[in-house]
């Protein structure tokens, strides 16, 4: 948000004073005969002209005659008059004996206003008398309150306390310049943010200030008149960063006395504070005003002598890159500063080491592995096929694992397993141990483990790497609690090298995966949150951070939140790579399933039939596998899916069908089909559920439900076993699929009471979802259904709600039967069945109720409508 004021033309700029100025000016009202002799020193700009001034206007108007000049005195002088004299530090010898004498006689009303700097003797002598008679009156910088008086008077109304804040901050107080920038703002640079126009007592952002550049050519007359050599060190302290005395003495050629003269003229314009810190409006009309040869030349200079003395040189470079200077940036600086650009900003980093390498510097595989971290795989992988294609490179190595892990993150595991094994680092080679056994290779995963490799230095790469080869193994045969403890282990030896580690997957994303696939889901977040401040894996992991945090979100049924963290995912201009894509696909599908939104179902099965194709199964893809079979079910096209499902299938098979990783699958597969009305299948992935009770908590609820859903769709509704296992659900965090299956089961019993008490359990657990951080509620459970019924194919184009109504209807129940199965009036379950009579284009009750007959029954299976599926035959 830009801010602008409206400046008044109708007053001279108004006079804001500190305590003791403004007790000064009042005892010379009070008294203007008494005898006064004083001086009045401050820097430039600070306001040594309008106490003149306003010493002036106080004597006028008390008769007193005023003099600008001591030599316009009559012999022996006029002791009713008073003398102001201003920019005393700049008079010479003789002028200044003059007014000594002067001050000394007591023949006049005196005060006399310099500057500290320059101090030739006649001034130092002058001054002491003129301290003699009292302490001098020292004008001071604005405080923020005094800033926003002054900014309130110029304007003619209060300010907000953010835009003061701003113009004090930019101008460190300093009188003259807090007016430059008011008097230059014009009503035509105001743009409300939306900020502005926000209610009372909601948050606004912090605003923006633009300073004109007539504001900064303001500043050209002074800086004109210093000494080349003050400009100098003006111009290298605009760099940006404090810098030292005795390097700005080694750039100017000075000895630190010499240095010290120096810094007293630009503290005596006013250009520098007393903390010797240059204003930002300072710096930049600094920056601004000198020229660009110039500007260039003491920069690089200064970066080149601060990378001799082993300093950080990345905050002078930053300064030339934003002047238009990296291009000329001294290589050796240029490569200094891209190491220490590496572990915040690596496309920075990038962008230094494409200056250093050009001019012949070793950074090849550095710029590589900055451009993987900052998401920019083509370039990383450009650069990394170059060294590896060149024999006498000693960085091949280096530059297979960025390949590798620029490949990885586009789904070609196969081949980022040959380059990281090619590799050889011991990173390397348990990241390919990894990429193995996620597509069903686990041998090489217990050879790593078994003898892991000792040739390379043990740093905190290379140890969380074989920690997450160790957790990884874990969840294949052991609990699924060490596994997790064992990654987040990993995660936090990672999060001290933060943005600077580059990982095909962070532990962080794999301790999340296990997980949710275990029901620890707040083991998940919190390690995530933890990755997540820590930034690690900079940018090629952020957005795969924040899916995951998204995914934890729609599991636990709060899907408005899941959607909006999905949106900071895929708004930006960047496309995702494959791994991230099908993701984010399958949130889109599973979000849009949740909230019984059709047509964004249909959109979003566009999307994930691209996605599917784009990146093979692999074990760290089931979870988006299992929300696309449901949602191929649910639109009719779940026999698209089937060569995918069966792929997971063999993978697991080759991995011994480890209970961690198949139960999800299994789960998700049920819910497919029954979404598809094929019992056989159902029962299929009911007992494979029913075989992994016992492995973990997770495994043991999951089977039950699963068992008691099929129940429930076979007509037979124990709302005591029902509650439970929809309880047990929600207690692993499935709280939609809790909601659900106590949803279905209460529309689908005749018993009343039971009905009442089942949708009362769908809807308390929509309302309180476990694992829920404290003091936080889910968003938009209102528009959740709670019931979500067997769907008809997409073609029908009916709600879930719509269906729901439509086999009740079908059943011969009357609406307000229906209503109270469903929890709603009579009246609502017309509307619905005038929607659907319109959307159906059907002309009378008796077409909508043939074809509401054909759709439902083509959906069972041909069976009547509203009958439960058959029993299951014995084996």
């Amino acid at each position: 948000m830009r801010t602008t004021l409206t400046p008044r033309t109708d007053t001279d700029a108004p006079l804001v004073l500190d305590e003791q100025t403004t007790a000064f000016l009042s005892r010379v009202d009070a008294d203007p005969r008494a005898p006064l002799c004083t001086a009045v020193q401050a820097a430039g700009g600070h306001g040594k002209t309008a106490v003149l001034a306003r010493l002036r206007q106080g004597y006028q108007q008390a008769g007193v005659p005023v003099l600008d000049s001591w030599r316009e005195l009559t012999d022996p002088g006029d002791p009713d008059c008073a003398v102001l004299v201003d920019d005393a530090h700049l008079l010479d010898a003789t002028a200044l004996a003059e007014l000594r004498r002067l001050a000394e006689s007591g023949r006049a009303r005196l005060a006399v206003a310099f500057r500290p700097w320059p101090r030739p003797a006649g001034l130092a002598e002058l001054a002491e008398i003129l301290h003699r008679t009292g302490p001098p009156v020292l004008p001071g910088p604005f405080t923020e309150q005094r800033t926003a008086t002054f900014l309130g008077t110029t304007y003619g109304s209060t300010v907000p306390p953010g835009v003061a804040r701003l113009v004090q901050e930019q101008t460190g107080g300093v009188p003259r310049f807090v007016e430059w920038l008011a008097r230059a703002l014009r009503p035509a640079d105001r743009r409300p943010g939306r900020a502005e126009r926000s209610p009372a007592g909601a948050e606004r952002p912090t605003p923006t200030l633009e300073i004109p550049r007539s504001v900064l050519l303001q500043f050209a007359p002074e800086l004109e008149s210093l000494d080349i050599e003050v400009r100098r060190l003006l111009l290298a302290m605009a760099a940006g960063p404090a810098l030292p005395t005795d390097l700005l003495g080694a750039l100017l050629s000075r000895h630190p006395d010499e240095l010290d003269e120096l810094l007293a003229a630009a503290r005596a314009a006013g250009l520098l504070g007393p903390d010797d810190r240059l204003a930002p409006i300072v710096r930049r009309a600094i920056a601004a005003l000198s020229p660009a040869s110039q500007r260039a030349a003491v920069w690089q200079r200064l970066a080149e002598l601060q990378l001799q003395r082993g300093g950080r040189v990345l905050p002078l470079v930053r300064s030339m890159l934003d002047g238009g200077f990296g291009g000329s940036c001294p290589a050796g600086v240029a490569e200094a500063a891209g190491d220490e650009a590496l572990g915040d900003d690596p496309a920075l980093a990038a962008r230094l080491f494409a200056v250093a390498d050009a001019a012949g510097r070793p950074v090849a595989a550095r710029r590589a592995m900055a451009a993987a971290l900052s998401a920019d795989l083509d370039s990383a992988l450009r650069l990394a096929d170059r060294l590896i294609a060149t024999p006498d490179s000693p960085d091949r190595a280096d530059g297979a694992a960025v390949a590798a892990t620029a490949l990885v993150h586009r789904g070609h595991t196969d081949r980022a397993v040959e380059l990281y094994r090619w590799s050889g680092t011991p990173s390397s080679l348990a990241f390919a141990a990894l990429g193995a056994a996620g597509a069903g290779r686990v041998d090489q995963l217990g050879r790593i483990l078994a003898d892991p490799p000792t040739d390379g230095p043990p740093t905190l790469l290379a140890s969380a790497a074989q920690l997450m080869a160790r957790g990884l193994k874990e969840t294949l045969s052991g609990p699924p609690t060490a596994a997790l403890s064992t990654l987040v282990q990993a995660s936090a030896l990672l999060e001290p090298a933060g943005r600077s580690v580059l990982l095909p997957e962070t532990p962080a994303a794999l301790a999340a995966l296990v997980a949710l696939h275990c029901g620890e889901l707040d083991i998940g977040e919190r390690a995530l949150d933890r990755a997540v401040a820590a930034g690690l894996g900079a940018a090629l992991t952020a957005r795969r951070h924040r899916l995951l945090q998204a995914w934890l979100l729609m599991v636990r049924g709060r899907a408005v939140e899941a959607a909006a963290h999905l949106a900071t995912v895929t708004a930006g201009p960047v496309p995702l790579e494959s791994r991230d894509l099908i993701f984010a696909a399958a949130l889109e599908v599973g979000i849009a399933r949740r909230n019984s939104d059709l047509p964004a179902l249909q959109r979003g099965w566009e999307r994930a039939r691209e996605a599917v194709v784009r990146h093979p199964v692999d074990l760290f893809t089931l979870l988006p596998l299992g929300e696309f079979a449901i949602a191929a079910a649910r639109l009719g096209e779940l026999d698209r899916l089937a060569p995918y499902l069966g792929e997971a299938r063999n993978l697991l098979a080759r991995l011994g069908d480890p209970a961690l990783w198949t139960t999800p699958l299994h789960w998700s597969c049920l819910h497919a089909a029954i979404m598809a009305d094929r019992p056989a299948v159902a029962d299929e992935h009911v007992a494979a559920l029913a075989a992994a009770t016992g492995h973990t908590r997770y495994a043991s609820v999951v089977a039950a439900a699963g068992q008691s859903w099929v129940e429930v769709l076979r007509g037979a509704v124990d709302p005591v076993r029902v509650e439970a296992a929809a309880r047990g659900l929600h207690g692993i965090g499935l709280c939609w699929d809790g909601a659900r299956l106590a949803g279905q089961a209460a529309i689908r019993t005749s018993d009343r009471k039971a009905m009442t008490t089942l949708l009362d359990c769908a809807r308390m657990l929509q309302g309180r979802p476990a694992g829920a951080k404290s003091g936080t509620r889910p968003a938009g459970t209102e528009a959740t259904q709670v019931a979500d019924a067997i769907t008809a194919p997409a073609e029908n184009r009916l709600s879930e709600r719509e269906r729901e109504v439509a086999e009740l209807v079908l059943s011969g129940l009357t609406y307000k039967q229906i209503g109270d199965r469903l929890f709603i009036s009579a009246k609502t379950v017309e509307h619905h069945v005038a929607r659907m009579r319109q959307r159906l284009n059907c002309a009378n009750r008796s077409e909508l109720l043939a074809r509401l007959r054909t759709i439902v029954e083509e959906r069972s299976g041909g069976r009547p409508v509203g009958s439960p599926w058959p029993q299951r035959t014995a084996r």
